[in-house]
């Protein structure tokens, strides 16, 4: 555990060295953007590292739930760890998130730190990290888009569209598969069972949120189509009648 403990407080600093950098030489851009640029890494490091896991390494997690850590499962929690911890410090200092992210955030703390104090699921533990962060890059790019003033164009459009496919697909039709596999296994903890359960319900909530986005997106797209038909419709109409 000391080893471990040594890994996150070392995995910690770095992520704020890093956005202190970040920060010293684009102060420009904001303390937000900046710490975007450090979720973002995250994301992409998460991703790599947590697909080659899961597709390369193994085991499978659908099929061998509740197996022992491996080295590199440890590495990537350790990592993922110590960014939440910063990502939770920077949201709280700053008041940028509501209670749905910071509860987020509190329960993949808890759930890391759970599943490297056991020795065990590690494999879970990074196939929702991995389910987590595919879809970030997403995110951040669409506040990126809209910072730069381009978000209401067709990468913006791209983009959302693409969240929302990979959220519904990664979280809530995988994830749900993932959560079955676990609580029929008898091979993961009781206790990691209701961390997946936690995880998934929380997901479900993020996914009504995400639902009434789109549907008010879809409204708007609508109402903006349709008044464009009826000017259209006047215009046309005006010009024949002179």
């Amino acid at each position: 555990m000391t080893s471990l403990s040594v890994g996150v407080v070392l995995c910690l600093t770095g992520w704020i060295t890093l956005y202190t950098l970040l920060c010293n030489t684009n102060g420009s851009r904001g303390f937000e953007w900046n710490c975007r640029l450090v979720t973002l890494l995250h994301g992409i490091l998460a991703v790599c590292i947590t697909a080659y896991i899961g597709y390369v390494e193994g085991p499978w997690p659908f099929t061998h739930p509740g197996t022992k850590n491996t080295p590199l499962q440890i590495t990537a929690m350790v990592i993922s760890l110590g960014y939440f911890i910063f990502d939770m410090g920077w949201c709280v200092y700053f008041r940028t998130e509501g209670p749905v992210m910071l509860v987020h955030h509190t329960i993949s703390i808890l759930g890391i730190l759970l599943t490297l104090s056991l020795g065990e699921s590690g494999i879970e533990s990074c196939a929702v990290i991995f389910a987590s962060e595919i879809t970030n890059p997403l995110l951040q790019a669409r506040w990126f888009l809209r910072q730069l003033g381009r978000y209401e164009s067709l990468t913006g459009e791209a983009v959302d569209v693409l969240f929302v496919v990979l959220f519904v697909f990664m979280r809530i039709v995988v994830g749900g598969r993932m959560l079955y596999c676990e609580l029929i296994s008898p091979q993961p903890r009781f206790i990691i069972k209701c961390e997946g359960v936690a995880m998934y319900v929380l997901s479900w909530v993020f996914m009504v949120d995400i639902g009434r986005f789109a549907y008010r997106k879809s409204q708007s797209k609508y109402r903006r189509w349709r008044n464009q038909h009826r000017s259209a419709a006047v215009n046309g109409h005006d010009g024949k009648t002179d």
